[in-house]
């Protein structure tokens, strides 16, 4: 028997978006294969007859669904799309415990779960779900991409290859194996840290106050995470952040490494001048070298766009919603 566990779920809106009155608005729990329940908020576009095409949404990395997860999903409702935002395992209202831990395979199966959901849904067309993933959770959507043949289409929005930074650092400048051996030997010493102490350390979240001399990209986080534009309660990296231990198993566990064999459509969308733009590019280039399947496969580069501008569209409306709405209609059709 699958059983569900009891969330405490908040019924108030407490988005960093507003409200839209072009789609219905519902909180949903669905269960995972390791027994964790994950919550949701569905949106539905009002005034919409038949089953309707689904997508999935998730991320970024250490953010919860009130973020920028639901700001996609919300828009891409008013287009006409039944979709989901949901909390990975570990973390917002989802359930799991111990909280603030990141796995390789359980946040794939989170996806899973996700387009499980949608496939038993009474509104959906279960042969016509994609999936959307934000920054880290861009990569774990190419990842389930290429294990669940269900899906139609994948959309990878200023990913991040949480494999390759935690095991390479930034900009892969710690790629070597006395780097990684000193970063493995830490958090080994770490956990006997935390179990003699019977708490998990928190890594911390956004630096902040923001030191003067902060590398860019640390600024552009700040500028979301901490400040009105993007901050929630509930969001780990507006917070303490992961635990320190949180993300141990990413260091060896690489998760695009079947990304060529993706039968189905991908899109990947990042900005021309984020730090993390090599990411996407490099895991293009991945995705289609010898391929068979490179005919729906893109990269697209918004120009002058920073990571954080495809978190809300920044300053300009960076965010492509209408080629989103493109690319989901002609896979989900």
């Amino acid at each position: 028997m699958i059983k569900k566990e009891e969330l405490k779920l908040t019924t108030e809106w407490d988005k960093t978006f507003p409200k839209s009155d072009k789609v219905e608005h519902s909180k949903v729990t669905f269960v995972n294969r390791y027994g964790i329940t994950l919550a949701a908020d569905m949106y539905v576009p009002k005034n919409k007859e038949g089953k309707l095409p689904a997508i999935a949404v998730s991320g970024p990395f250490g953010a919860v669904k009130e973020q920028c997860s639901g700001l996609y999903a919300q828009t891409m409702a008013e287009r006409g799309f039944l979709t989901i935002a949901f909390d990975p395992s570990f973390t917002g209202e989802s359930g799991g415990n111990v909280r603030y831990m990141a796995s390789p395979d359980i946040n794939t199966e989170d996806f899973m779960a996700a387009v499980d959901f949608l496939s038993l849904n009474d509104k959906v067309d279960p042969d016509r779900i994609g999936i959307l993933g934000i920054c880290g959770w861009g990569g774990m959507a190419i990842n389930t991409a290429a294990l669940d043949t269900r899906i139609k289409a994948t959309v990878a929005s200023t990913m991040y290859d949480m494999t390759r930074v935690n095991a390479n650092g930034y900009f892969d400048s710690e790629d070597s194996e006395e780097k990684r051996y000193e970063a493995k030997k830490a958090a080994c010493a770490q956990r006997l840290t935390d179990l003699k102490n019977g708490e998990y350390a928190r890594g911390g979240g956004v630096v902040d106050p923001l030191p003067a001399d902060a590398p860019f990209f640390v600024k552009d986080y700040h500028d979301y995470y901490k400040t009105g534009r993007g901050y929630h309660v509930r969001s780990l990296n507006s917070n303490d952040g992961w635990n320190v231990i949180g993300c141990e198993s990413f260091v060896n566990q690489p998760i695009l490494k079947y990304s060529n064999e993706i039968r189905s459509a991908v899109l990947l969308i990042h900005g021309e001048k984020a730090h993390s733009c090599y990411f996407s590019r490099d895991a293009y280039a991945d995705m289609i070298k010898d391929s068979k399947y490179t005919d729906n496969k893109e990269l697209m580069i918004i120009p002058d766009a920073v990571h954080t501008d495809l978190y809300d569209g920044g300053d300009k409306n960076y965010i492509p919603f209408d080629k989103l709405e493109e690319f989901f209609i002609k896979y989900l059709k």
